[in-house]
């Protein structure tokens, strides 16, 4: 664990505890998406009749894998015989493993930051969702096809984006082309160019971002790109949340421990407002617990 250096506020380390955090402070700059009015950038966002053909042909083939139980059982065995995981949970377990990750991490961890941007959340989500419908209906990443999240990967400044990084070996070329259309995005010649210039609200986040990915390939272990905004970082359950669904195999860990019923995960999805630790990896809970009693003595 490390301590910013301006503050007492957490700087937590990724949860496996094997990277330098490798913070980074968004670019103040301007974007289409911060001066355009929002008919504009609805329209920008909506796209045209080839956009809308892409989306589409994403959303039939998302909904597809969503009833091919073998691909994604395949899907699973891949990033397992990747390293992923040791457990593949169930089915109920990965569905509400993601819906904790959303109200826990996600979408508290966004609202934080757009604020610190002065943009709108519900709207921005809206530009999210008519830019690519599908990135918005499948939080976990596992029913998505490769462009999908790429795409997400593209339109949205990550709090850190290793867990999307490795969620795309289930796909042979999946870095690979993550690299190519990254760098066709930079040049302009990405078909989405347009409809995610829209969204994204700092303009250096690809260039930085394509810097990120060329480490990655060449090093797994490169310090992860987490993005240093807002206040969220404040509450200890929001890091515990942050370095538990952060990764791939932090989130396939929680999942496997949830209740394996759907009952019991109905009775767990209504009886946490927060994340529970007993669902999460003991030696970060204990690193969290260290860190933030040294805070709180700090600050008394």
């Amino acid at each position: 664990m490390m301590m910013s250096q301006n503050s007492t506020e957490p700087n937590p380390t990724p949860a496996m505890g094997t990277n330098i955090n490798a913070d980074f402070l968004e670019d103040k700059g301007t974007t289409l998406r911060q001066t355009a009015g929002p008919l504009r950038l609805l329209a920008e966002a909506l796209g045209g009749p080839m956009q809308w053909a892409g989306k589409l042909a994403r959303t039939g083939q998302t909904l597809g894998i969503m009833l091919d139980n073998r691909e994604v059982r395949r899907r699973l065995e891949r990033l397992r015989s990747r390293g992923f995981m040791t457990e593949i949970p169930n089915g109920w377990q990965i569905l509400f493993g993601g819906l904790d990750m959303l109200r826990y991490f996600i979408e508290p961890g966004a609202r934080d930051y757009y604020q610190t941007r002065g943009i709108n959340f519900s709207f921005h989500q809206l530009l999210r969702f008519l830019d690519d419908p599908v990135s918005m209906i499948d939080p976990v990443g596992l029913l998505s096809n490769r462009d999908t999240i790429i795409g997400h990967i593209l339109q949205v400044v990550h709090a850190n984006p290793v867990y999307d990084f490795q969620l795309l070996e289930m796909f042979e070329d999946g870095l690979d082309e993550l690299e190519r259309q990254t760098r066709s995005l930079l040049d302009g010649t990405h078909p989405r160019a347009r409809t995610i210039g829209a969204i994204v609200e700092d303009p250096s986040y690809h260039a930085r971002l394509l810097g990120y990915i060329e480490r990655y390939l060449a090093d797994r272990d490169t310090p992860q790109l987490r993005r240093v905004a807002g206040s969220a970082r404040r509450k200890k359950s929001f890091v515990l949340a942050e370095e538990t669904y952060g990764t791939l195999p932090g989130f396939m860990r929680y999942a496997s421990r949830l209740p394996e019923s759907l009952p019991a995960l109905l009775r767990h999805y209504a009886s946490n407002a927060e994340i529970n630790p007993r669902y999460c990896d003991p030696e970060i809970v204990s690193q969290l617990d260290l860190l933030y009693s040294v805070v709180n003595d700090v600050r008394n």
